[in-house]
């Protein structure tokens, strides 16, 4: 087991030492993505990556990154419509995963009158509703409890005067950029810096995929394209949070 930034590197099949599992006296253990259990007590990780640890939530996972993405239930995602049916429009999630199934009352407020008229190509950001290896997926828009969008449904900019643009990202970063505090778990800061000083406050909107994509949107074709760069020169280059200061006041420079 070595380290990489501050953070252990694990293989599939090694035993983690018990020292780095997390213990929370009201919360039982909660283990994440890359993780099995081994009765009595042994961890053992099934992917090779970063072990991460949330002492507060008393969770433990592998940060890794893997080349296909396989839908799970709560997965927040962009998708985009390929054809609509009588009552469900289909959509795809990636190039290598089944289409996924969103239903067309499945939107806040939706109708037979006044649900969302999707074309083919259209993006939405939704809930993976339902996941298994015996069916495809199931999309939802509205939550299923308040009848809200919750953020959730078709995705344009700005009320539709801007521009959107989805751009792909490795699995591992928009787990990453989904966290709760991605600044001090996920290690990632750079939306941040865009929209604060060291980006001079650049107005944009965001919508982070699990599925490896994420829709920027702005009044500004510039501002995306900024956006875009520099989400994806921080996930190839494994950038750490000076480094990504650093390009966001790069950028800044270089499309004045």
């Amino acid at each position: 087991m070595t380290t990489t930034t501050g953070r252990p590197f694990v293989l599939p099949g090694e035993t983690v030492d018990p020292s780095l599992v997390p213990t929370h006296k009201k919360h039982p253990l909660r283990l994440g993505p890359g993780l099995r259990h081994i009765p009595p007590s042994d961890i053992i990780p099934t992917v090779a990556g970063q072990l991460v640890t949330n002492p507060v939530k008393n969770s433990i996972w592998v940060e890794y990154n893997s080349q296909r993405y396989i839908p799970q239930p709560g997965d927040l995602v962009i998708a985009q419509i390929v054809r609509s049916t009588q009552d469900a429009y289909l959509a795809s999630l990636s190039p290598y995963t089944a289409s996924a199934t969103l239903p067309q009352l499945s939107f806040e407020g939706a109708t037979k009158k006044t649900r969302p008229m999707l074309s083919p190509g259209s993006l939405v950001y939704a809930r993976v509703s339902l996941a298994n290896k015996h069916m495809d997926p199931e999309l939802e828009c509205v939550s299923s409890a308040t009848g809200k969008s919750d953020g959730l449904g078709p995705l344009t900019a700005t009320a539709g005067t801007g521009t959107g643009t989805v751009f792909d990202v490795s699995l591992g970063f928009a787990r990453r950029l989904l966290m709760a505090r991605s600044r001090e778990e996920g290690r990632v800061a750079v939306l941040e810096m865009l929209g604060g000083e060291e980006g001079g406050g650049l107005a944009f909107e965001t919508a982070v995929g699990r599925n490896g994509k994420v829709w920027v949107g702005s009044e500004s074709v510039k501002t995306v394209i900024i956006v875009g760069r520099a989400l994806q020169e921080t996930d190839r280059g494994g950038l750490g949070i000076e480094e990504q200061r650093r390009l966001v006041k790069r950028l800044i420079r270089e499309m004045r």
